[in-house]
């Protein structure tokens, strides 16, 4: 039997044209995410969102009777000072640059780009999903499927937190920036011909390991934007306050200062980590139940097993570092960076580089 033949090349066309529409909408997105970002820095009332806006209103004059003469003076009375939540509200973490900067446009701008990210993920998935369709089987056997549902995946997570009421827009220009080029990389370098797997892989164990292996790794990332938006916030926090020092200039103040604290991109990206950690050593384990099943041993210290499995370590030794007084902070964010580069060589670096018994998943 011919497996190729068993294709739809129908369903496979289409996916391939869904995802070349997605990326026109993320392309679309993008600049207006970037125009978020540029309208909001020219207002003159980029303030952090955490920060209280403290108007003092202008001096009163208030006539008083001065003595028994009758004579009159003047006394000036200073009105209290009125303090006013900043533009994005009194949460921490902002609605977006353009809210955080104070202009109406750019907030404008920014529920245009979350608008266009919803309608290119829906094309997005429509392209994972009839994929799937076009050879009856899990979306993710090879690279060019990995890297497009890992795309989906980050996307649809970044807008459950929105969903959520987490004020994360400002995740968003990164994020659909990473995201187009993981698709340009997919569709050009990594593609693909859609196709029927090797006999290794028809188990349940790909619906289970592999899908487990994508969530984790969208979650990383978008932990991973958050911790170095972390290294860029807390160094700016550092200039400040410090006032002997040399003061950060005007353009890196006017995009930092629309970003929420150190404290609040320091606390999401560890809560991010540490929520998925549990499941990435589920996949490792179910991992290794699929290889004992399909091999005849539970390891065998294949390289994608070990960069697994040092991944893993990574991100125990991050989290670790978290409960540890003298490495929480910067140090703490470093080893964050080095888990997902370690994740990140373990999918692109060890199967294009590397030959082992997951080679069979072909580029």
């Amino acid at each position: 039997m011919n497996l190729a033949a068993a294709a739809n090349e129908t369903m496979a066309h289409n996916s391939n044209l869904l995802v070349y529409s997605a990326m026109a909408v993320y392309t679309l997105a993008f600049v207006a995410h970037l125009a978020e970002w540029v309208f909001g820095s020219r207002s003159k009332v980029g303030r952090t969102a955490a920060a209280l806006t403290v108007q003092a209103k202008a001096p009163a004059t208030v006539p008083v009777q001065a003595g028994a003469s009758g004579s009159t003076g003047t006394a000036v009375l200073e009105r209290p000072k009125v303090v006013t939540r900043s533009v994005a509200g009194s949460r921490d973490v902002p609605d977006g640059p353009g809210a955080a900067g104070g202009t109406e446009k750019g907030d404008l701008y920014g529920r245009i780009a979350i608008s266009l990210t919803v309608l290119a993920w829906a094309l997005h998935v429509g392209g994972v999903v009839t994929r799937a369709l076009s050879v009856q089987r899990a979306p993710w056997g090879n690279m060019y499927e990995f890297s497009t549902t890992f795309a989906a995946v980050a996307v649809g997570l970044f807008l459950l937190l929105l969903v959520l009421k987490k004020n994360v827009r400002w995740i968003g220009l990164p994020l659909v920036t990473t995201v187009l080029l993981d698709l340009g990389l997919a569709v050009t370098v990594l593609y693909t011909a859609s196709d029927q797997l090797v006999p290794a892989l028809h188990s349940y164990w790909l619906w289970i390991h592999v899908s487990c292996a994508i969530l984790c790794g969208a979650a990383f990332y978008i932990g991973a934007v958050s911790t170095v938006l972390f290294l860029f916030r807390d160094r700016h926090e550092a200039k400040l306050a410090d006032p002997t020092g040399k003061q950060p200039g005007a353009f890196a103040t006017s995009v930092l200062e629309r970003l929420p604290s150190a404290a609040s991109l320091d606390k999401l990206a560890y809560r991010i980590n540490a929520t998925f950690f549990p499941l990435w050593t589920f996949t490792i384990i179910a991992g290794a139940i699929w290889a004992e099943a399909a091999w005849g041993r539970y390891w065998g210290w294949d390289p994608k097993e070990v960069w697994s499995f040092i991944t893993w370590v990574a991100y125990a030794a991050y989290l670790h570092a978290r409960a540890t007084a003298g490495w929480k902070g910067r140090k703490a964010a470093w080893l964050g960076l080095i888990a997902i580069a370690c994740y990140l060589f373990n999918y692109y670096g060890v199967n294009i580089f590397v030959t082992g018994l997951h080679s069979y998943a072909g580029v």
